[in-house]
């Protein structure tokens, strides 16, 4: 390959992509969305049976699964360059737009080195342990105490006079529970990705997205519910909590709509809403 050059997704296989790319392919793919093709799709565009799809249904990463998967089905067609193209077929021009850039390096890093790169499970991109000790005001700066929550807030900045009323409703009150605000809680200086992985999936036990207008635009707001969802698909374990905290002008988030919303903007319902929340938040 001529120095400088792009390298072609055509000749390089599935394996190239690492363990980040193939993580946040699964934070796309994964939520079941009634309007955008999802890892089932992508899967029937590649040959599978439905029984092999309803197979990984359980999974709390299907598209890894498929990922993993495909090039042992079949052999030298699983390149990257096919599943680009099956990604612009299926008009997921999100992950291509987000994605795109991450991919070519992987590819590029491929094609220099003219390996196999190795198992994602032990790739080199994984955030070594260090990075995740010290991230918050309370935590031990050796690891041996991270601090943990009863819920991560997902919020927008023009959200933060609720998230205030959030904090004085439920850890100052009978509740006590305890709430991971980033801005309050978290330190500055490390990659907020990493972090905030960190923080949804091992520090804090239920996630509170809080929904408006303001957070359908919100790039980081998406990141966290969509990671959210892909470590408890469906719901199942109730770990993540809509919130509906101000009257919407545009559509309700479609990926969430399958999950029962707290709406403080119901009038009728509004004496009950802090109790309903705090029982939600507190349940094992």
């Amino acid at each position: 390959m001529a120095e400088g050059a792009s390298p072609s997704p055509s000749e390089v296989p599935l394996v190239a992509l690492n363990y980040s790319v193939r993580r946040r392919l699964g934070l796309f793919l994964n939520p079941r969305a009634p309007v955008a093709a999802d890892w089932t799709t992508l899967a029937e565009e590649l040959g599978y049976e439905y029984l092999e799809i309803r197979g990984w249904e359980g999974s709390a990463d299907p598209t890894g699964c498929l990922l993993e998967d495909w090039p042992r089905r079949c052999p030298g067609g699983a390149t990257v360059g096919r599943l680009l193209e099956l990604l612009r077929r299926l008009e997921r021009h999100d992950v291509l737009a987000d994605l795109g850039a991450a991919i070519e390096e992987n590819c590029k890093k491929y094609l220099q080195k003219k390996q196999p790169i190795q198992d994602p499970e032990v790739d080199s991109s994984i955030p070594l342990t260090l990075e995740k000790r010290g991230i918050t005001t309370l935590d031990d700066p050796f690891g041996q105490m991270p601090e943990l929550f009863d819920a991560f807030i997902c919020y927008c900045q023009k959200d933060i006079p609720f998230v205030q009323e959030m904090i004085q409703e439920l850890e100052q009150t009978e509740h006590r529970l305890k709430l991971c605000v980033f801005d309050r809680d978290v330190l500055p200086g490390s990659c907020v990705w990493t972090i905030t992985s960190e923080l949804i999936e091992k520090r804090c036990r239920r996630m509170v997205v809080i929904i408006s207008d303001d957070y359908l635009d919100s790039e980081e707001c998406d990141f966290q519910t969509k990671f959210a969802l892909s470590l408890s698909p469906g719901a199942r374990s109730k770990r993540l909590i809509p919130v509906k905290c101000k009257p919407m002008k545009k559509e309700f988030p479609s990926i969430l709509r399958f999950i029962t919303v707290c709406d403080y903007t119901n009038v009728s319902t509004k004496k009950w809403f802090w109790t309903r929340l705090a029982k939600s938040l507190l349940l094992p």
